[in-house]
């Protein structure tokens, strides 16, 4: 039974066993923001990959283009909200800003807007790059903006005499929003899976967008409900632009001409600002600018971090996540992180540091950043490792100077085939096992006196299907896919070599009649129990199933004794033309072990090392600080992707990991030489001299009121002297 304890601060505010009600408005709005944020970027480098149909490279370029300016704009919101608007609007506005962009988001992913033949692919892809991009900015500047002003107007809601509710507050604050990023990791990805349209039935990136848009709304609403009870401090000025412009300040003086400020030691860094701002200001500033200097290594390690949303989740594409009953989306691995955290930090913070500790192992904060750097390091090259293992499974597709060819013989004979300098034997209804290469025009021959030339679209891959036209052999040229087919689905066609029209269905997709001596389009069939519904044209139908891994594709050939009723399968025959993924994705739980264990380490140490390092006024400077290391490690992954442009993912890897060693080699080195401080004891300092302060200048004032009242009186007396004693007197 809850007690409703009631008390008035500023006429207003009830609490709950000593908590202030608006917490809880607070609390539920931080959750499903980060619901909303999570869930929208968990599917976003698929949306980029599968929906836009861009390639890997860009898809990731773009991803982290957008993951850096959330990171940005933080300090945007943060000066906006101490120097003009307060946190309760500047919250409430980029709200607004925000759940705007996540709708704009969902509307973008509608391909039914510009599909105007109903092919399920939109005809004007421009519109929808055009939108996503605009939504991707308002919920960049609407994420980043409330990120530093949500926690800290939780914290304005306390009294001082609060700190232990204040501290529980936090830590509860905390809480939703690891729950609501496991969450939104675990469900959207889901959502993404289904399908859906107005026309045509595909991944459903609509849904997965708009159930986030629909929790920025209900975050936005629930917020603002809780406005008649919070507690809301006008804006008293930004300390990170106080800091600019103690630092600004230091360099005008050096670089002016003004003989005092000449006069100054140079050689210490602020000195010179002594002459316009508190001396307590300045040794503040100092302190920040030690921590500072040490955060410019740590982008490295949000570099390979945020590859977990990117490169890390197009690797899950190319494996198998079928883990028995249960099937897991690439884009679900991602929650692996948030749920080793949870079982990380209490091992950490009860179990590994207090053996450290127990073993007389001096483990400075410093020196837990410097190995969670090196965890990071090793994840990724145990992605890399992983990555060769699934290159060993992925064909080998043509490039840009060379064509594919496979031939499929449907003619009831076997048949000697020469191509170019390649000879085999192909037996009715079957192909050749692997693609042959070419890079220029070559011959078939079929038999004596049955020759062709064949010619081939460079970067294409194509089957020849070998029919019986009249007394010779001749083919027919279809398409292959060029790629693994999309998000772990099965590309399935069905040639028709059965003398009659057929129709086939499989779930909700629908094929296309498929007339004699004809091949149908490539149909993306889900993993599992496929049962394909084939029906001619008297209406007799015939169920075919098969069982489907992830990312094969393959040509179901109808053959020409094929028959309708119990046994129909009989008559089919599977010709495969891509192989399923075959590794596992259960081989990337160490990758994520060893990223996730160098979070904890490296993260939670960073920003406890950072605010014990920090004035007490001066925490969200160095908070700031530590967002933009994130915003510059991923403007680091557009850099060396782009720059390096390696031909295998692997190598990628290795040279992330490669980099990262190096830094934590650089920051171990910075590390030692660096001296802690602790700001409480030189406020306290500073706080002791005040009063002697005070009273050296009240003296001086005294002094110089006298002496102003001196000369006033001797003016007086000098005013009725003659002029020669005037002189004498100036002389």
């Amino acid at each position: 039974m809850l007690i409703f304890v009631c008390r008035q601060r500023g006429d207003k505010e009830a609490t709950v066993l000593g908590y202030p009600i608006s917490i809880f408005f607070i609390v539920v709005n931080e959750f499903c923001e980060r619901f909303s944020y999570y869930g929208m970027r968990a599917v976003l480098v698929l949306y980029f990959k599968y929906f836009l149909k861009w390639d890997d490279d860009f898809a990731t370029t773009i991803y982290h283009t957008f993951v850096a300016l959330c990171y940005l704009t933080p300090i945007l919101g943060a000066i906006v909200a101490d120097s003009w608007l307060g946190k309760f609007k500047t919250i409430v506005y980029l709200s607004i800003v925000y759940a705007l962009g996540q709708v704009v988001m969902a509307v973008s992913a509608i391909h039914d807007i510009t599909d105007a033949n109903r092919d399920g692919t939109p005809d004007n892809m421009g519109f929808h790059i055009a939108l996503s991009m605009v939504g991707l900015l308002l919920i960049a500047l609407g994420t980043g903006g409330i990120k530093p002003c949500v926690a800290a107007f939780g914290g304005d809601q306390f009294a001082d005499d609060q700190e232990k509710q204040r501290s529980t507050f936090f830590s509860i604050f905390y809480l939703s929003i690891n729950a609501g990023s496991l969450l939104s990791t675990i469900i959207t990805p889901m959502l993404r899976a289904q399908e859906c349209g107005i026309h045509s039935q595909q991944k459903c990136y609509p849904l997965a967008f708009g159930v986030p848009a629909a929790l920025m709304v209900v975050a936005l609403i629930v917020f603002i409900i809780g406005s008649g009870m919070y507690n809301k401090t006008a804006p008293q000025g930004n300390i990170l632009v106080k800091v600019c412009k103690c630092i600004g300040r230091r360099y005008s003086c050096q670089y002016s001409l003004c003989p005092i400020c000449s006069l100054r030691n140079m050689t210490q860094w602020l000195n010179p600002a002594h002459l316009v701002l508190q001396k307590l200001l300045i040794a503040q500033v100092k302190m920040v600018l030690k921590v500072l200097f040490l955060y410019i290594p740590l982008p490295m390690f949000w570099a390979l971090f945020d590859q977990q949303g990117s490169r890390w989740t197009l690797q899950a594409t190319t494996m198998d996540g079928n883990f028995g009953a249960l099937v897991i989306q690439p884009d679900q691995m991602q929650t692996v992180n948030p749920i080793l955290i949870l079982i990380l930090v209490p091992i950490m913070d009860s179990v590994i540091y207090p053996l450290i500790s127990k073993c007389k192992l001096n483990f400075t904060p410093l020196k837990r950043m410097t190995v969670g750097m090196f965890f990071a390091a090793l994840a990724f090259v145990a992605a890399a490792l992983v990555q060769m293992q699934i290159d060993k499974t992925l064909p080998t597709f043509p490039s840009s100077t060379e064509g594919q060819v496979k031939f499929l013989n449907v003619v009831n004979r076997t048949l000697d085939v020469q191509a170019g300098t390649n000879e085999f034997t192909l037996e009715p209804y079957t192909a050749n096992n692997d693609y042959l290469t070419f890079d220029q025009t070559f011959d078939l021959n079929l038999g004596p006196g049955i020759s062709y030339p064949i010619s081939l679209q460079d970067g294409n891959r194509s089957t020849r299907v070998i029919i019986q036209d009249g007394d010779v052999p001749r083919t027919l040229f279809f398409n292959d896919m060029k790629s693994k087919p999309e998000d772990g689905a099965n590309a399935i066609r069905f040639f028709n070599s059965y003398n009659s029209t057929v129709n086939i269905t499989v779930g909700k997709l629908d094929y296309e009649a498929i007339v004699y001596n004809n091949m149908s389009v490539y149909a993306n069939v889900p993993q599992g129990n496929a049962h394909f519904k084939i029906v001619n044209d008297a209406g007799v139908e015939c169920i075919y199933s098969q069982e489907l891994g992830f990312g094969s594709s393959y040509t179901l050939l109808i053959l020409p004794n094929f028959t309708f009723g119990e046994y129909c399968h009989q008559g089919i025959k599977q010709v495969l033309d891509i192989e399923p993924n075959t590794f596992h994705m259960a081989w990337q739980i160490p990758q994520y072990f060893l990223m996730t264990a160098g979070e904890v380490v490296f993260s939670v140490t960073g920003l406890e090392f950072s605010y014990s390092q920090a004035p007490s006024n001066m925490k969200s400077v160095l908070q700031a600080g530590w967002l933009l290391t994130v915003a510059v490690g991923n403007i680091i992954v557009l850099i060396v992707a782009e720059a390096a442009k390696l031909p295998d993912q692997w190598a990628e890897y290795i040279l992330f990991a490669s980099l990262l060693v190096l830094v934590c080699i650089i920051f171990a080195i910075m590390a030692y030489f660096y001296t802690y401080t602790d700001p409480a004891k030189i406020e306290a300092e500073f706080s002791r001299n005040e009063p002697e302060d005070k009273k050296r200048k009240s003296l001086e004032m005294s002094r110089k009121d006298s002496l102003e009242q001196s000369k006033e009186r001797r003016e007086s007396s000098d005013s009725s002297s003659d002029e020669d004693e005037c002189k004498q007197t100036k002389i």
